[in-house]
């Protein structure tokens, strides 16, 4: 009886791996094909330059600052990132702030995002028009 459980369990996992299989290959097949990751970036974020120092610190577009404490970076892949992995990183971000003015969430850009037109002040932001689906900032 005991071997009849493992072939179940073997044959339940091999199941499993086949009907995961094409989901795997076809995002292999995307990301071969040079076809990025569509990330939403909320209207409130903003474009700046970050260098990460030992965390918390950082200097975002020059200025030494800290992250809030309940910061999430994103990678390039959209995948968490612990900051202690950043430590002496420059990077092109889009960021957010919390009501104390400190860096609460960072999506650090590909290239192709870091491309895009994104406004770098709350100033730009409020006179730009947004297209959220697009993930636009249209200048006036």
């Amino acid at each position: 009886m005991n071997r009849c459980a493992q072939f179940s369990l073997a044959a339940a996992a091999l199941a499993a791996f086949a009907a995961l299989s094409p989901a795997a290959a076809s995002a292999q097949t995307a990301a071969a094909d040079g076809q990025a990751l569509q990330r939403h970036f909320p209207k409130e974020a903003l474009r700046g330059s970050i260098v990460f120092f030992a965390p918390p610190a950082i200097a975002l577009n020059g200025t030494n600052t800290r992250m809030a404490p309940s910061y999430r970076i994103h990678g390039t892949n959209n995948l968490l990132v612990m900051s202690a992995q950043l430590e002496g990183l420059k990077a092109t971000v889009d960021y957010t702030t919390d009501l104390q003015g400190q860096v609460r969430e960072v999506w650090i850009l590909a290239p192709a995002e870091a491309e895009k037109t994104w406004p770098t002040t709350a100033a730009q932001a409020a006179a730009w028009t947004f297209d959220a689906i697009a993930q636009t900032w249209t200048k006036p």
